[in-house]
């Protein structure tokens, strides 16, 4: 059974892990840039391209972190002036009993502003297939979701500094509840504080996240207002084994609250699972996770798992276009 981890635990946590981020500013300044450069055999290098600590050339001058780490984010945002289409698909299955899957399509153009700071608005889609779940009304649909508005500043480089760190914004208005699929207006936002570091040159790669969501929402069959929030810590791993293709593994821990303030504690989940990145050509890539529920418990339910705020599996499938 899954040990309850106060709010007190959970920033406790962060902080150690930013931390030992941190004291990994001892690293040689004799290193240069952290560049991510690939080389594999039988390639010739071009000029400008640097090559593996190996002597192997690099099929490529670096690679973006962002989308390589599943449901996790790195500090990447992308070169000023670059713009590009994301196509973001969450699935989520499996409820105690009955039919469950309920689908969120994210749908953004985002554009690199300057080096540090990137905009990207966007609108959602949904869908939903629901059938014997208790609490759950019995509907299939498909419907459009809501917007939202992405906005990232990049407060560390993680070319000239130990780590990556970048800040994450994103307000919005829903009008179809992911879960429930139920009709309602609902204002939110979520923020989070997104750390990467290289671990292996040119090989391994970290990533550790801080989410915050809130929101208030109206239900429209009852006129009735409710506000909640959620608070998720994030640690994946991503390993390159060949310039356009990462495998790695992804760990969430999520705490979900009756209150837009994490006021009142509604139960928690552990998610597990692999991740994968590959760069189709150097103008799309495709990125996803499928992670499972390993742990978890909502409160006044002594059976193992939380499968009242949260789902047996939760899939990700992600479609970047650059220009």
């Amino acid at each position: 059974m899954l040990r309850k981890l106060s709010l007190r635990d959970a920033i406790t946590a962060a902080i150690v892990v930013a931390g030992h981020l941190a004291s990994c500013v001892s690293a040689s300044a004799d290193d240069g840039p952290r560049g991510l450069a690939y080389a594999w055999p039988g390639s010739a290098p071009a000029p400008g391209v640097s090559k593996l600590a190996g002597g192997l050339p690099s099929a490529h001058s670096e690679i973006d972190t962002e989308h390589i780490f599943g449901f996790s984010m790195g500090s990447d945002i992308g070169k000023p002036g670059e713009m590009e289409i994301e196509f973001e698909n969450v699935g989520a299955f499996g409820k105690r009993s009955g039919t469950y899957a309920a689908w969120a399509n994210l749908n953004q153009v985002k554009y690199t502003v300057s080096d540090n700071f990137r905009i990207a608005p966007g609108f959602a889609l949904t869908g939903h297939h629901i059938n014997g779940v208790p609490g759950l009304a019995d509907h299939r649909d498909l419907a459009f979701g809501g917007v939202a508005l992405e906005l990232r500043y990049k407060l560390l480089d993680r070319a000239v500094a130990p780590f990556g760190l970048t800040l994450h914004a994103q307000p919005g208005w829903s009008r179809i509840d992911d879960g429930s699929g139920m009709h309602i207006a609902q204002y939110g936002a979520e923020f989070a504080a997104l750390f990467d570091r290289e671990l292996v040159k040119d090989r391994l790669f970290a990533a550790f996240n801080v989410w915050y969501g809130t929101g208030g929402t109206r239900e429209i069959s009852t006129n009735l207002w409710r506000h909640d929030s959620e608070m998720q810590l994030q640690a994946a791993i991503s390993y390159a084994v060949h310039p356009d293709l990462l495998f790695g593994l992804g760990v969430r821990y999520a705490r979900a609250y009756d209150g837009g303030g994490l006021d009142r504690f509604l139960g928690d989940a552990v998610f597990a699972g692999p991740t994968f990145s590959y760069n189709i050509s150097k103008e799309v890539g495709i990125s996803g996770t499928w992670q499972m529920q390993v742990a978890g418990q909502a409160i006044g339910d002594v059976r193992s798992l939380n499968l009242d705020q949260f789902e047996r599996h939760q899939a990700l499938l992600r479609l970047n276009l650059h220009f």
